[in-house]
């Protein structure tokens, strides 16, 4: 068949129709942001777009609207794949007439999926290729207008680009107000730090792998560099916990916010080096630290988290948290959908523009059984459904309160939180969150009030059935 042959058939039906429009079928409100960055972008390159955030006009009878552009007008049918997206029963029904209409057309390739997130196949379009935007939009549309090309997807020589797009956006944005307000960040500020950072070295012979070992699985930490190591403890301390593998004498001693700005001589290392290694040893402190408050441990993708288990609260308990005559209180673990959701922490720490430490909340969940918490769910697609269902009421106050409340369980209301480099030293961090002023704020009504943590039925286990669907 000819290329002539080949566009006549993708843009006109049976009954001699004309069909340019590329119809992008997506769900409210999850695709828009995607949406109204795709759309003028296809009409900067000269097609004709179709979607419902633009093209529909007060009193349209918008159902009828849709089916009949998709039905008689469309030339593609853009399909946004999300699984959000794809249970929606308005899309399912676009799926259905765009189905019927590719054998009206005899083009099979008339869907084309754009894989905005991982989702599951559906009936209808589970053996097309999909068009890849995860991970990256601007690659996406390059294949996306590629496709296009290929299949012979008519477009103006002239582009016109409707200016609605990004009035529309402008209109949905956040109005922002000239006036400060204080922001909550999830730092935690170093409030101290030891003075001195030690290089030990062996004085004869030693097997580097049994002390390798031995900085990996000391309780003090401790950082293997050539054929010694970097620690904050004593000598005493090395010679104790280091009795196994040969005797260790100090090298060198090093300022600490030295050696994290400029490395060493002795023994010679850089300063990025030399950093990383401090970082190493304050993130290795910060993990003893939780094992020694009893804290559940897990290991996601990148980090390790420490949850907040049944030797710390029982289920449905509120923590109390809060400057003394201004206490609040918050839920760190609770039961919902039948399952048993876990706060946690992991943090990272950082030198600039002064030491912190960046904590990431976590949530992890684990079966119900017999009103306790029973096994961790260790399939990671079904942690992140549940986070998306379960977690997605909670508000930036909730947010807030988990922390706050985690904080003062790991300080026992102590003013910082102290994490043991060795015997005789250690970090102290402030136990509460960092905060910042912003010169701007934003016209948002906060409605809820401090102890109205815990009212949407996620949180409380009123689960709605139809999330997990």
């Amino acid at each position: 068949m000819s290329n002539a042959q080949e566009r006549i058939n993708a843009t006109e039906g049976t009954s001699g129709r004309t069909r340019n429009i590329v119809f992008i079928s997506k769900a409210t409100p999850e695709d828009d942001e995607f949406v109204l960055w795709l759309a003028p972008r296809l009409e900067a390159a000269g097609y004709t777009v179709f979607a419902d955030i633009l093209t529909l006009e007060p009193g349209d009878r918008w159902r009828r609207q849709i089916t009949e552009t998709l039905q008689n007008k469309a030339v593609k049918m853009l399909l946004c794949c999300r699984d959000a997206t794809l249970n929606k029963i308005g899309v399912q029904e676009e799926i259905g007439i765009a189905s019927d209409v590719a054998k009206e057309l005899k083009d099979l390739r008339f869907i084309i999926p754009l894989r905005v997130e991982v989702f599951k196949k559906v009936f209808g379009i589970g053996e097309l290729q999909w068009v890849d935007f995860l991970g990256s939009w601007a690659r996406g549309l390059h294949d996306l207008l590629d496709t296009l090309e290929k299949q012979n997807v008519p477009r103006a020589a002239q582009a016109a680009i409707n200016p609605n797009w990004e009035n529309y956006r402008k209109r949905q944005a956040i109005k922002v107000e000239k006036k400060p307000e204080v922001l909550t960040s999830n730092w935690l500020r170093g409030a101290s730090l030891p003075d001195t950072i030690r290089y030990y070295y062996p004085p004869g012979p030693i097997n580097l792998e049994l002390m390798e070992k031995a900085c990996r699985e000391s309780t003090l930490p401790a950082e293997d560099y050539n054929r010694g190591f970097f620690s904050f403890a004593s000598p005493e301390e090395i010679a104790r916990d280091f009795a196994d593998v040969a005797p260790f004498e100090i090298q060198s001693e090093h300022k600490l916010l030295d050696f994290i700005d400029r490395g060493s001589q002795l023994p010679d290392i850089e300063p990025r080096e030399a950093k990383n290694l401090v970082f190493s040893m304050f993130r290795r402190a910060w993990e003893n630290f939780c094992r020694s408050k009893g804290l559940y441990e897990h290991t996601f993708a990148t980090q390790t988290a420490f949850h907040i288990g049944e030797a710390q609260t029982p289920l449905g308990k509120r923590i109390s948290w809060g400057r003394q005559g201004k206490r609040r209180s918050s839920m760190l673990r609770n039961a919902a959908g039948g399952k048993v959701w876990q706060y946690g922490v992991s943090a990272t720490p950082a030198f600039w523009p002064y030491l912190h430490f960046k904590l990431k909340a976590r949530v992890l969940f684990a079966e119900l059984a017999s009103g306790r918490a029973g096994a961790v769910i260790g399939d990671t697609a079904i942690q992140h459904r549940l986070r998306r269902t379960i977690c997605k009421g909670w508000r930036n106050k909730q947010w807030h309160g988990r922390l706050n409340a985690y904080l003062e369980l790991l300080s026992g209301e102590a003013p910082c939180i102290t994490v043991p480099l060795s015997e005789a030293c250690a970090i102290t961090l402030d136990a509460r969150p960092t905060l910042f002023t912003s010169p701007v704020t934003t016209a948002i009504p906060d409605t809820m009030e401090d102890d109205a943590e815990e009212t949407d039925d996620s949180t409380l286990g009123l689960f709605n059935g139809e999330d997990e669907d």
